[in-house]
Parts: C-alpha cells; structure tokens; sequence
C-alpha cells in the first residue's frame, strides 16, 4: 500500500512540476494525469482485494474492512468523485497555472481524501500488536513512507509557504532585507518546520524511531521541491538531506519516546534548530557571505529551534510510563477497521 501510494504520489509531484514550469498547459489529459490516475487506481483495486480475501475468510459486515482501512474505502470513493469533479472544472474554467491551483476546490477535496487514503499503512501499524516497540527499519519503513507521502501532499498544497523552494542567493538575500522579503522567508521557514517536525514527533510518541525514519519521511518532500524548481537549487536540497540524516543522528543519541518526556521536548527543538541552523549555514557559505542583518541570521534558527520545542511540549505534555504506553499503544489511532 505505502508503495502504490507513492506510485500516484509521484504522478501528482510530477503534475505539480507541469503546473509550475509550463504555462501554456491546456488540458486535463497529460501524462503525468495518466501517472496519478493509473495510481488511484491500483490503490483502490488492491484495498479491494484485501476487503475481497477477508470475504472468502468468512468476515461479514465491517469486520471485511482491514484495520486501519475503514475511512480509506470512504476517502476512495471521496478521491474518485473529485478526480471527476477535476475534469469538469478545467474543462469549464481552464487549467491554473499560478497559486489558485492550491486553492481548486476540486483539488482540495482531493489531496484531504488523498492524504487519508496514503496513511492507511500508518493507521493499520499503529494498531498492529506484533510490531515492536523499537522496531528495525525494515519493519518500520512503510510507516515512515506513509507519512512522508502525506506530508509532501500537505507541503504541496502550502507550496507558498514552502522554504525548500529557495536557493541559496535568496536566502542570504532575503535574511539581509529588513522589509517584506524577510517577513516572507521567516514565515515561509515556519511552516517548513512545523510541516516537517510534527510527523516525526507523531511517530515518536508511538516508537522508538529506527535510523532512516527521518530522511524517508522528509525525502519526498524535498523531491517534491526538486520538482517545482526543475532541481536548479540543488544547493537548498541537498542541505535539508544532511539535516534529515544528522535529525536521524540526534534521534539515535536522545532516544525521544513517550516515557522520556525530555528526551521528546529536547529533540523536538535541537532537531529544528539544527535543521534550520545548516540552511542558513550552507546558503551563507554558497553566497560567500552571512545575512547582513546578523539578528536575522542568528535568530531565524533560534526560533524555529523554539517552535519546534514548543511543538514537542504540546504533543507530549505529560511523561507516559512505558508499561501504561505499552498497554494504550493502539489508543492513538483508531484500532477498529476505521
């Protein structure tokens, strides 16, 4: 599933690369429409196949629903519906091309029924009894790419506030103007780090995280990037695959779970302050020169370093015993087939 999810994930990256670097687009029926599409499609026929195999077990009613399944079948039809929905808008209003393709109804209906559809893996592991608290990363891989998908799904639709999007100049630049265009990239460097750190703090509080779990939630995200920007900053996206490999690192040394409360906080801000302390690093180093307005050079990393301590205070409010999170490790996520 996290595999076929990826497959249309991929179609829609592709779609979103078109919509960005290709403004005489005229048509709903491209390529990469086919690639998404054809996706969809063997997504929806393999959950069927499951809720098939479980009929022929002799399950009846809901019990024919895989756990973890039960509001993917819903967002299927939701997702289908909208595909529907797609064509029609641009056949009668034409194909966008500028940022009112993030705000479509139709596509909005569809990444909301998309995102559900690519987190079934996660839902269906989360209540899974046999995988271990401390799984390996081969037990763990399709939880970590489930998420990842949809968080390239949310990054995608907030496409204005992504920081992945900028290449070094630009940055420097852009930390050095003490008008608009800092207010723009400090923004744009907050929703980034909220995007990226809340789902590897959300499967923090369920497992102890495998190495690699945080480079495969964060890759597609900077494919994602890679795409839109036809990978002419390759500078920018290879800065946050460092980051993604030394967060993995930090993860390995502090070890954040649910009954290590301040292992959990002081990751959340030391893995935002590292993440965001080397793209201001790196940009400075590629420019040849550091933010002229050095409070915005120092301080755009302390405070997502703040942000993302912030984030793991919320989330985690209150140390879980491990036994206690042992024996509640399904109430997270709904444990039925929903």
């Amino acid at each position: 599933m996290s595999l076929l999810s990826a497959w249309f994930s991929t179609g829609l990256t592709i779609d979103a690369w078109a919509h960005s670097n290709i403004p005489e687009l005229e048509t709903f029926f491209t390529p990469w429409h086919a690639i998404f599409y054809s996706g969809f499609t063997a997504t929806a026929a393999w959950v069927l196949v499951m809720i098939v195999r479980y009929v022929r077990q002799g399950r009846s009613g809901i019990g024919v629903v895989p756990v973890g399944y039960g509001w993917t079948v819903v967002a299927l039809a939701v997702f289908g519906l909208s595909g529907i929905a797609d064509a029609v808008w641009h056949t009668l209003w034409g194909i966008e091309t500028t940022i009112n393709i993030l705000f479509s109804p139709s596509h909005l209906s569809g990444v909301a029924s998309l995102i559900i559809i690519v987190t079934s893996p996660l839902r269906a592991m989360w209540s899974a009894p046999e995988l271990p608290g401390a799984p390996s990363f081969l037990q763990f891989w399709p939880a970590a790419l489930s998420i990842g998908v949809a968080v390239t799904q949310v990054m995608l639709f907030l496409g204005y506030g992504n920081a992945l999007t900028y290449d070094s100049g630009s940055i420097v630049a852009g930390l050095s103007t003490p008008q608009q265009a800092a207010a723009t990239l400090a923004a744009k460097m907050v929703i980034s780090n909220v995007v990226l750190l809340a789902p590897v703090l959300f499967l923090a509080r369920r497992w102890r995280l495998p190495f690699g779990t945080v480079i495969t939630v964060w890759l597609p995200a900077i494919v994602l990037a890679g795409a839109v920007t036809e990978a002419h900053f390759p500078v920018t996206l290879l800065t946050f695959v460092v980051a993604a490999l030394l967060v993995d690192l930090l993860g390995q040394r502090l070890r954040p779970t649910a009954d290590r409360r301040g292992a959990f906080w002081l990751f959340g801000g030391s893995a935002a302050f590292v993440t965001w302390a080397l793209y201001v690093a790196v940009a400075s180093i590629a420019v040849g020169r550091t933010p002229s307005i050095i409070e915005m050079g120092t301080g755009a990393p302390i405070v997502a370093g703040l942000l993302g301590w912030l984030l793991a205070v919320l989330m985690l409010p209150e140390a879980r015993r491990a036994d206690a999170a042992n024996e509640s490790a399904t109430a997270g996520l709904p444990t039925g087939p929903g």
